[in-house]
């Protein structure tokens, strides 16, 4: 497995308490440590990450081809620029690499293979005690960031046991077992695939795409950033903002058609079906290809090389893996592929996340009893019956069109303005009201809607185990900033130090006056 540019050292000792915990040290933990070290540097702030070092799933995604399908220019934080990204795309190595380098900053703040194991809410106290790989602490307030696509999701197929080849997910590619001449099967035609197949099409004997449901793919436009660019960058940093709010309001009209304007996707439509009608000539393959839901549905896939990898002498596309054997793999109509290895693209489980089973509120019920597989979340970071806790990349914040960074950065923002109101209030606590998260995911269903990834009519990770769409943010990324920018105290139960119980909101502090 290819190694981080630079060891990062490890450090077994906790404190026995810090007023900020930060759980992961990914683009959403990096940002919470910025802005809290910034905005309240007398404040003690630790972060906790299980990997071996930063960049959450830009260290775990390293499989061959892993690349990201926002633009470079987006896809960094705005305290970080760098203007060294060698493409307009950056490939997983840079992107780590980039990470590890922001973490630096923060690197006595940082304990690394530290898994966070347990945290219990324990109301007398008003704090969180936390149990974690590398001993006990306290915490005042916890930040959650452990980012959506952290858990690999993993059909439960029949004959698993059965199957004597070797296997294993895109998430924890292992670098060990070569792929020359084998006979190779890959289960997912999602974005992970696409990327994957054309890697390693020229190694193995024979690869088997088990693909359930063909994906919308238009080109990518990328392209290799020179010397000179990158130079006009280090040396006028405005030049490279205004690169970067030029992308955002492109990226941004995306929104447009996906969830404003539907009758528009026609234009993606052509966009998509003409990419396939120049690269597969074949008529019976480009049947297999061609989906059958409204484009924009599920996240549309970037990439020129996946369809002319498809037609390889040695690629069989066929339908959904439905069982193992002894044998090989059995796709969905009933036939038996002889393969050796099994590679997993099947994407994550973002509405599922495994942290939320070992988080305890103020009932004790773990946060994934009390989400029951449907997440939400008010401004998908607070929960009601979980004080002073922040869940960055929470419910209903991801993005179908631009950079999650543009999200994280807000929300890092609001936790630090709502610790900066309490703080001048003079309280401990704060927890949602339930009819105030019941309020915004009511009015975050209205605006989902009408959306495609509501009404494309197709079956998406999107969707929850209850139908609801727990997932997607439906509109403008900057009416999420402006959204973000301030604390509502109405829409919370406040604790204070002094006069006012645990228990009161602010609303009754008011009347109470």
């Amino acid at each position: 497995m290819p190694s981080d540019p630079t060891p990062i050292p490890r450090c077994d000792r906790l404190p026995d308490r810090v007023d900020v915990l930060v759980v992961g040290a990914g683009f959403g933990g990096l940002a919470a440590l910025h802005r809290l070290s910034v905005d309240h540097p007398d404040l003690n702030v630790l972060a906790v990450e299980r990997a071996e070092g930063a960049g959450g799933v830009w260290r775990a995604n390293d499989y061959p081809g892993a690349a990201c399908d926002v633009p470079t220019s987006l896809y960094s934080l705005s305290f970080a620029p760098n203007p060294d990204w060698s493409h307009t795309y950056g490939r997983q190595h840079e992107i780590r690499d980039y990470l590890v380098g922001v973490a630096a900053q923060f690197d006595d703040r940082i304990r690394y293979r530290c898994a966070l194991l347990d945290a219990q809410w324990d109301d007398a106290a008003g704090e969180w005690s936390v149990t974690t790989e590398l001993g006990g602490l306290r915490c005042r307030f916890l930040v959650a960031a452990p980012g959506a696509l952290s858990a690999p999701g993993v059909p439960d197929l029949p004959g698993s046991e059965t199957f004597d080849g070797h296997v294993f997910h895109s998430a924890r590619w292992d670098h060990e077992h070569t792929l020359w001449g084998r006979r190779v099967g890959i289960v997912g035609s999602g974005a992970s695939a696409v990327q994957i197949v054309p890697e390693i099409v020229d190694e193995v004997e024979h690869l088997v795409v088990f693909q359930r449901t063909p994906a919308w793919v238009v080109p990518r436009l990328d392209r290799r950033i020179g010397r000179a660019e990158q130079e006009l960058y280090r040396r006028i940093p405005a030049a490279h903002r205004l690169m970067r709010r030029m992308v955002h309001l492109y990226r941004e009209s995306y929104v447009i058609m996906m969830a404003r304007r539907p009758e528009l996707l026609p234009i993606a439509t052509a966009m998509g079906k003409a990419q396939l009608r120049l690269q597969v000539r074949d008529r019976t393959l480009r049947q297999r290809l061609t989906p059958r839901y409204t484009i924009g549905c599920k996240r549309m896939l970037l990439t020129n090389k996946w369809f002319p990898a498809l037609q390889r002498p040695n690629v069989t596309v066929t339908g959904a893996l439905t069982a193992l054997s002894d044998g090989g793999a059995i796709d969905d109509s009933g036939t038996t592929h002889e393969v050796d290895t099994l590679i997993y693209a099947t994407g994550f489980t973002p509405t599922e996340p495994p942290i939320a089973q070992h988080i305890r509120g103020r009932t004790g019920a773990t946060l994934a009893e009390t989400w029951a597989g449907s997440p939400s979340a008010y401004r998908g970071v607070s929960i009601h019956g979980f004080p002073n806790l922040f869940f960055l990349y929470g419910p209903n914040t991801n993005l179908g069109h631009s950079s999650i960074v543009l999200m994280l950065e807000p929300q890092a923002r609001y936790v630090s303005t709502t610790i900066a109101h309490l703080r001048t209030a003079g309280i401990d606590t704060v927890e949602v009201r339930a009819d105030a998260q019941h309020q915004y995911n009511s009015h975050l269903d209205d605006e989902l809607a009408g959306t495609v990834w509501n009404t494309g009519g197709c079956a998406s990770w999107y969707i929850d185990s209850s139908g609801r769409n727990s997932v997607m943010w439906p509109t403008f990324t900057n009416t999420y900033r402006r959204l973000m920018s301030h604390f509502e105290p109405l829409d919370h139960r406040l604790g204070r130090r002094h006069g006012a119980t645990a228990g009161q909101s602010a609303r009754e502090a008011e009347v109470g006056r």
